[in-house]
């Protein structure tokens, strides 16, 4: 059996991107669907001041993450790197997934996008997005000439 071969995910992935592609959470151009091998699970939740998101990202070594913010878009990209599996070491099951992932989500007009935060601990990255203040509507009086 040729390990290669035997990726029980690689099917669940590309459904993933296709699902992700069709909701309009991640970009569909051709550059972005080449780069991704995987789809990390994410959770987004919007909290009185702020929203948080939550991306799953285990084995993914922080150095190996880029989160980018660009015109109202955050992206979420980078890289994890698996130990090479040969069936000659004893491998008889191969599920674990290496290469390229990326997600990209549009934030609200109400994100503040020069306060964001990313910290990654125990293979979680989380992202806290502050909302900034709103404006409340005022009324202007009209003065008479």
């Amino acid at each position: 059996m040729n390990v290669a071969f035997y990726e029980p995910y690689r099917l669940m992935n590309r459904l993933h991107r296709d699902l992700d592609r069709l909701m309009g959470a991640q970009a569909a151009s051709g550059e972005d669907e080449a780069v991704a091998s995987w789809i990390p699970a994410i959770d987004i939740r919007e909290e009185e001041k702020q929203f948080v998101l939550h991306a799953d990202l285990p084995g993914v070594d922080p150095a190996n993450i880029d989160v980018t913010l660009d015109n109202g878009v955050l992206t979420i990209r980078g890289r994890r790197e698996l130990a090479e599996r040969d069936e000659r070491k004893g491998y008889r099951r191969v599920e674990r997934v290496s290469g390229e992932f990326f997600r990209r989500f549009s934030l609200p007009d109400t994100a503040d996008s020069n306060s964001v935060k990313a910290r990654c601990a125990n293979g979680v990255l989380e992202v806290t997005i502050p909302k900034q203040p709103q404006v409340l509507p005022r009324r202007i009086s009209v003065e008479s000439a």
